[in-house]
């Protein structure tokens, strides 16, 4: 190397430190914006909006953990619904009391507090997850998502037949959830803050935010990790991963796991912010819905899994919402159903990605973050 090349290069590199933490810090700076913006949200959004909000905050906790088993590990999942409801109802009855609903159907509860109810609700998903783990170690592809198919229709054979725990096709209500004796509802204690009565759905934006926030601040740290990077090795090559020491089987199964878990604390978050759970809330349509999450949101990336799942969770409650001024929908008969148009587009919103778009919304949002203007520095010389 020359001595010309050389003194360019020494002369351009604190100009590349100095972008590298100045990207870094936009980048805090951006993500410190954005937690004061839906910290704030509360205090101007209606009922409306926080709870579709919340509605969103319980399906990006899946999608993050399908995220890590579609498109992280490679295994594909068309059974996610089924450990979202085992969340949701898990939740509701370690919480929940006995109580008579009709004249032949009781719904029995375990009395646990909240707070261990939530964890045990996780811990179950987690269970039933590691227990269908050794399946999904010897399959792959399309066979293992018809395997994991199975498991909906197994769900929701137990939800509607099982009808001590799960109330049969009535469903059951959810506890409401409580944290060293402060209650995530309306009355029990009175709290205002700025002049802004804090209830119920104000309450859960906050305890949604905080969940959603740990598990992405989780998933982020697994794919950076050792063991993310053995996940990654098994989606690109099992035989290739098996040659530089990794235990496969153990891996898939670990990943599975995790996914399982996550889907669990989705459904507690969702059997709180709905407040009753019912079976055909968990069938096969919600396990295609998140499939289009992380399609939508871009394989693999867990930013994109959380955008994905807002834009799948949020249109068909705008459509319903503005149903009566949308062209060709309407929920009275005279057009398409919201929930059937919501459809429609993200599921065209799906082929163009694929299409025109591999890399999913996170991937759009990487491109224009790299189309944007740099600021003019020394040019390094050229080389001979």
């Amino acid at each position: 190397m020359s001595e010309a090349v050389r003194s360019a290069a020494e002369a351009a590199a604190p100009d590349r430190r100095t972008r590298l933490r100045a990207s870094r810090f936009g980048r805090r700076a951006w993500w410190v914006a954005a937690w004061i913006v839906l910290l704030a949200l509360p205090f101007y959004l209606n009922s409306f909006w926080l709870q579709t909000g919340l509605f969103a905050m319980a399906a990006i906790i899946p999608a993050i953990g399908l995220t890590l088993l579609v498109g992280t590990t490679g295994q594909l999942s068309l059974g996610h619904a089924f450990f979202v409801a085992i969340g949701a109802y898990g939740y509701s009855f370690l919480a929940g009391h006995s109580e008579q609903i009709g004249v032949s159907v009781s719904t029995k509860g375990a009395g646990l507090p909240p707070l261990v109810a939530m964890i045990g609700a996780v811990a179950l998903a987690g269970l039933a997850g590691a227990l269908f783990s050794p399946i999904a170690g010897r399959l792959r592809g399309i066979y293992l998502g018809i395997a994991s198919l199975g498991l909906v229709f197994l769900g929701q054979h137990i939800l509607f037949n099982a009808s001590d725990v799960t109330g049969g096709f009535n469903g059951r209500d959810s506890e409401v959830f409580s944290l060293f004796g402060f209650h995530f509802d309306d009355t029990s204690p009175s709290l205002t803050l700025f002049g802004v009565a804090l209830g119920q759905l104000e309450r859960l934006w906050y305890l949604g935010l905080a969940l959603v926030g740990i598990a992405y601040w989780y998933a982020r740290n697994l794919v950076r990790s050792r063991p993310g990077r053995g996940l990654q090795s098994v989606r690109d090559s099992e035989v290739a991963a098996a040659v530089m020491g990794v235990d496969v089987p153990r891996y898939k199964a670990a990943a599975f796991t995790i996914s399982s878990m996550y889907a669990g604390l989705g459904g507690v978050l969702f059997a709180l912010a709905i407040q009753r759970v019912v079976p055909n809330s968990f069938d096969f349509t919600l396990s295609i819905d998140f499939l289009a999450m992380i399609v939508l949101g871009g394989l693999g990336s867990i930013g994109g899994a959380l955008l994905g799942a807002i834009f799948v969770t949020i249109l068909p409650q705008l459509f319903e919402h503005y149903s009566g001024s949308l062209p060709l929908v309407s929920s009275g008969g005279g057009g398409l159903e919201p929930s059937e148009a919501a459809r429609f587009l993200y599921g065209a919103a799906v082929v163009a990605v694929l299409m025109f778009a591999p890399g999913g919304l996170a991937g759009l949002a990487r491109r224009v973050r790299l189309r944007r203007p740099r600021s003019s520095g020394p040019s390094p010389a050229p080389t001979t």
